[in-house]
């Protein structure tokens, strides 16, 4: 089977599980391009153009169902987005830019293994959120720069922070990170057009093509999971054995 096949198969894979918990899967698809030997100066492109893709119909699916808290979400995609654009223009090597990317997707990995659960009775977070949960503002910036130093969204760096300190209800933080990737994508993306120019971006996004259409598809199917159907326990626990076994691999790529 032609690469790009296979590639375009474990996108949309990907794309399902990552939209079904509000995340684009940007770190996933930049591992699986770095896995196949694709430039790393093209990964980041290529990956935040998916994520996207992917989260822009997530991010409405939310908002139509009325799960996005606004104001908070608002707030943490505001401070992180300035420095997404500051990442995305560092230059980083191949080598520290693997280990960086795959260091983190094990280290998430970890976390999203972490049950989360709901309190019976209550809304969705309502009067369960820890002390630490107030203090998320503060780390979004930090995290808008690591995912646009390795081009990615941040959302799977953010949600796992929010729910070990209940900051909100898990279908509550799935609708945020979507809409928080979604808007440091594309914030990251422009700093990677600026630090490797138009023409670069324009040939990965002809050679991405069949990859572009399977997260469309695959994205579609996940948010509408994410909003009617399975647990959001289960499709975490999914997520989380897939990170893991690529962020493995790509350590010892």
């Amino acid at each position: 089977m032609p690469l790009i096949l296979l590639l375009a198969a474990g996108f949309f894979l990907t794309a399902l599980l990552y939209a079904s918990v509000g995340f684009g899967g940007g770190s996933t698809y930049a591992a699986l391009l770095a896995i196949a030997g694709t430039d790393h100066r093209v990964l980041p492109l290529i990956a935040l153009a998916c994520n996207i893709v992917v989260v822009a119909g997530a991010t409405i699916r939310f908002a139509r169902a009325g799960i996005t808290p606004w104001k908070p979400a608002l707030l943490l995609t505001a401070l992180a987005a300035p420095a997404a654009f500051v990442g995305g223009l560092v230059p980083i090597e191949r080598e520290a830019f693997l280990l960086l990317l795959g260091a983190s997707l094990v280290l998430t990995a970890l976390t999203m293994l972490i049950p989360v659960k709901e309190e019976a009775g209550e809304g969705p977070g309502e009067g369960t959120q820890t002390r630490w949960g107030k203090a998320m503002p503060f780390v979004a910036a930090p995290i808008g720069f690591l995912a646009g130093l390795v081009g990615i969204g941040g959302g799977i760096f953010l949600a796992p922070l929010l729910h070990l300190t209940r900051w909100k209800g898990a279908r509550e933080i799935a609708a945020t990170a979507s809409l928080f990737i979604l808007v440091n994508s594309a914030f990251g993306l422009a700093g990677q057009l600026l630090k490797n120019g138009p023409a670069m971006f324009a040939g990965a996004m002809v050679e991405a093509l069949p990859l572009l259409l399977a997260v469309v598809i695959g994205g579609q199917i996940g948010s509408l999971m994410a909003v009617r159907v399975l647990p959001g326990q289960w499709i975490r626990w999914l997520t989380a054995v897939l990170v893991l076994f690529v962020g493995l691999r790509l350590l010892f790529v």
